[in-house]
């Protein structure tokens, strides 16, 4: 019930409805229904503004323009650094294209020092969350908007470049899949969800779930998260906010602090940017220490297409010194096992005792060649 009634609070937490103010008034009417106790909810009319509704010819909702009045309410911003105003883009709408540019590129070199100031914290996330998957564990990413998006990316990644499973890496979004797409307004806002969906991939404790969150305020990740700490995950945050509920809820919080974006509160922006560096380096390192690379090279990639078959061919010359038939001999004499086909090249051996020799090593590849 604590922990029910905890997500509660989280799911009804919300700004102050703003005061009265400005020539549109605003009106309040109590919410209706068990789900909601907040006790207004702030409509904003549209007075005497011009609305034109552009239409798509494949699409009959109605389309944004710049004569359309905003029906959102404000939001107070205050204490969300992700929400702040940025001087150095004061005017922004008023620069060149070059100008523009320029301001963006001396602000995502922040991003770098922000990131590197966080290695330690993203090496020890690192470190426990191989602990975590060589008991069987997973790696479970949970976000909302350009947050979720960027960890489905990530997740959706490591399949064809480490080989594995795709149930080993996963990435969950608010308001599902169709949320990959498109903005689905509201979702993140119900941290039950979150909880719901962990729940739904029968969360164990030897799963690692990371919350990422710009802000570290989104009620969806916290709910996750909270719900991870239940079940005896190892939870992680990565969130641009040092001091937010997100990173105190957590294990190991990794707090690359990019600043204001140049867009006020665009977190897609230095935000964003700095998540990816940070899941890059997440993800790589883990499948690295769990083997899933042979010095600097892919060994357990696919070869889904042309391409990647030449990669394999190239990987194999590479990291044995064979010509391009031999090569070619030992893929087609292992089935096109990068592994064992590598043991074939280096030691001579035939593919049944390279088979035998990688399972007497673990799957260690390096420990299999002697070396």
């Amino acid at each position: 019930m604590i922990f029910e009634k905890f997500l509660q609070n989280i799911h009804e937490m919300r700004p102050a409805p703003p005061r009265k103010s400005g020539p549109l008034p605003f009106y309040h009417i109590p919410r209706q229904g068990r789900r909601f106790k907040s006790p207004h909810v702030a409509i904003l009319p549209l007075g005497n503004a011009k609305l034109r509704l552009g239409r798509h010819p494949q699409d009959t909702s109605p389309r944004y323009n710049l004569e359309m009045a905003s029906v959102r309410s404000p939001r107070n911003p205050s204490k969300r650094i992700t929400e702040e105003r940025n001087p150095a883009s004061k005017n922004l709408d008023r620069k060149s294209a070059l100008e523009i540019v320029r301001l963006m590129n001396g602000e995502d070199e922040k991003v770098i020092r922000a990131v590197r100031r966080e290695l330690p914290a993203i090496a020890k996330a690192i470190d426990a969350i191989v602990a975590r998957m060589k008991t069987g564990g997973r790696l479970i990413y949970v976000g909302a908007g350009t947050s979720g998006r960027i960890g489905i990316l990530d997740a959706s990644e490591c399949p064809p470049t480490f080989g594995v499973s795709p149930s080993l890496v996963h990435g969950l979004i608010a308001g599902g899949r169709k949320a990959i797409t498109r903005s689905i307004e509201g979702a993140e806002d119900r941290a039950t969800d979150g909880a719901r969906d962990l729940r739904k991939l029968r969360l164990s404790p030897k799963d690692s779930v990371v919350g990422i969150a710009a802000s570290g305020t989104t009620p969806y990740v916290l709910g996750a998260v909270l719900y991870a700490q239940k079940r005896g995950a190892l939870t992680i945050a990565i969130s641009s906010n040092r001091h937010s509920p997100l990173t105190r809820a957590v294990q190991i919080a990794i707090t690359p602090e990019v600043g204001s974006e140049i867009l006020a509160g665009s977190t897609r922006l230095k935000a964003g940017t700095s998540q990816k560096m940070v899941l890059n380096m997440l993800s790589t390192a883990v499948m690295v220490r769990l083997g899933h690379a042979y010095d600097n090279l892919m060994i357990d990639m696919g070869e889904a297409n042309e391409k990647l078959r030449e990669r394999a061919q190239w990987i194999l010359e590479e990291a044995s010194g064979k010509s391009v038939s031999a090569v070619t001999r030992a893929l087609r004499q292992t089935g096109h096992d990068l592994r064992l086909a590598l043991i074939l090249l280096k030691t001579g051996v035939s593919a049944a005792q390279a088979r035998r020799l990688l399972k007497q090593s673990g799957g260690n590849l390096r420990k299999a060649l002697n070396e």
